[in-house]
C-alpha cells in the first residue's frame, strides 16, 4: 500500500500518527475501563458516527459528502476520547471500502481531527470569554462550529484533491466545493438539535456541560 501513496497521503499520515501518539499518552483507558455508564457513551457515539458517515452522496469517488457530526461528538465525548472515536469510525468507513486507505492520512487529518479541533477550540473560547448561557451553548458550541467544520472540511479535502494532482480544479469546484453553502445549515442544525436533546434530557451523557456553569445564574 506505501508503495503507491503520494507525498501529500505519505506525509499526513505520518503528522496522523504522532497526533495519536501524543494524544494517547493523555488518553485514561484505564478510567474507561472501569465506567460502564461512559463506555456505553463513547461506544455508542462512535457506532452512531460510523453509521451517519455511511451515507453520503457523491459522483466522484473522494468528492461524496455526508453529515459529520464532528462538533456534537466532540461536546459529548470531549477532545481526547472524540478525536480516537472519529478515526475509529473512520477505519470502520475504510475498512468497508466507502474510503480508500491511501487516503487515510488525509482523511483523519481534514475530516477527523481539524473539525474536532475546531470544535473544542471554539467551545473553550465561548466557555471563557462569552457569558454562559444554554443557548450560547447549543447555538455558539454546537450549531455554528457544526456549519464551520463542515465548510471547512469540504474546501480543505477539495484544495487537497486539487493540489495532489487527483482532480482538476474545475472539477472539485463544480461537484464538490459548490456544495459548501447547501450543507451549512443542515449540519449546524443536526449537531445542535443533537445537544439541544441531551443537554435536556441526558445531560450526564454530554462532557463539555455542567448544569452549575450554563443554568445557575450565580455561575456566570
Amino acid at each position: 500500500m506505501f508503495e503507491t501513496l503520494t507525498f501529500l497521503q505519505l506525509t499526513a499520515l505520518i503528522v496522523l500518527a504522532a497526533i495519536l501518539l501524543f494524544v494517547g499518552r493523555h488518553v485514561s483507558f484505564a478510567a474507561l475501563k472501569e465506567s460502564k455508564s461512559r463506555q456505553h457513551v463513547v461506544f455508542g457515539a462512535t457506532a452512531l458516527t460510523f453509521f451517519m458517515w455511511v451515507f453520503r452522496a457523491g459522483i466522484f469517488q473522494g468528492l461524496d459528502v455526508h453529515f459529520l457530526w464532528l462538533t456534537a461528538l466532540t461536546l459529548i465525548l470531549g477532545f481526547r476520547y472524540a478525536l480516537f472515536a472519529g478515526l475509529v469510525a473512520l477505519l470502520g468507513i475504510t475498512s468497508i471500502g466507502h474510503e480508500s486507505w491511501q487516503m487515510f492520512g488525509v482523511n483523519g487529518l481534514i475530516g477527523v481531527v481539524m473539525p474536532v479541533c475546531v470544535s473544542y477550540l471554539i467551545y473553550l473560547l465561548s466557555f471563557h470569554k462569552i457569558p454562559r448561557h444554554l443557548f450560547v451553548y447549543i447555538f455558539v458550541c454546537a450549531f455554528f462550529p457544526g456549519a464551520i467544520v463542515i465548510a471547512l472540511k469540504l474546501a480543505f479535502l477539495g484544495s487537497y484533491y486539487a493540489i495532489d494532482g487527483i482532480y482538476s480544479w474545475d472539477t472539485v469546484v463544480d461537484n464538490y466545493m459548490l456544495l459548501i453553502p447547501l450543507i451549512l445549515f443542515p449540519e449546524g442544525f443536526i449537531n445542535g438539535v443533537t445537544m439541544t436533546l441531551l443537554v435536556v434530557y441526558k445531560p450526564e451523557w454530554v462532557y463539555t456541560f455542567h448544569d452549575k456553569f450554563y443554568l445557575d445564574p450565580g455561575s456566570k
